[in-house]
């Protein structure tokens, strides 16, 4: 098995886990985070992307060659 993180990952599997992960968070956390938008007058979007970078990097990338 080859054990890889985040950075290890072409320029393009990086941009395709990071949208896959804007979505898991935003389905996970959304509410919370618009909520959190709105009291702090803070940018949805830029949110999003810090809060699904922090996700990525508490993913395990696992290959079997």
């Amino acid at each position: 098995m080859v054990y890889l993180n985040f950075t290890d990952l072409s320029e393009e599997a990086q941009n395709r886990l990071l949208e896959n992960s804007k979505k898991d968070v935003e389905r996970k956390f959304g509410d919370d985070i618009r909520k959190y938008v709105r009291e702090n007058y803070t940018c949805f979007e830029t949110m999003i992307e810090e809060e699904a970078l922090r996700n990525l990097y508490s993913y395990k990338f696992i290959f079997n060659i």
